[in-house]
């Protein structure tokens, strides 16, 4: 019985360990880089759509598509660079999926001229 309980413990460690971390209490898991490649490769795919006019659609294409080789080469940090000068270009801010919204303070009260 005891080798059982060992052996059921051993097993649900290890899922744990592959599933990798869980969000507790609604804390947000930070962004991987490859997801926020992922991420900001979609994002200039959609400014690209909506920024079709712009002067630079042609630089923001080739820097995506620079972008895209450096994070499927395991150089994310370098494909996310790339990925967000390319929107610059179009006029669009990248898009932090990590960065934290500032809160307003509810019981403040605004003051009257």
């Amino acid at each position: 019985m005891q080798r059982f309980s060992i052996t059921l413990i051993s097993a649900l460690l290890g899922i744990s360990l592959v599933t990798g971390p869980v969000e507790a209490g609604g804390a947000k898991v930070a962004t991987t880089r490859a997801e926020r490649c992922a991420n900001l490769s979609r994002q200039v795919d959609e400014a690209l759509e909506t920024h079709a006019a712009a002067t630079q659609v042609t630089a923001a294409k080739a820097l995506q598509r620079k972008g895209k080789r450096f994070c499927a080469n395991k150089k994310e940090a370098q494909g996310i660079r790339t990925l967000a000068k390319a929107l610059k270009l179009v006029g669009v801010t990248p898009i932090d999926p990590d960065a934290v919204t500032p809160k307003t303070d509810l019981h403040s009260k605004e003051k009257k001229p």
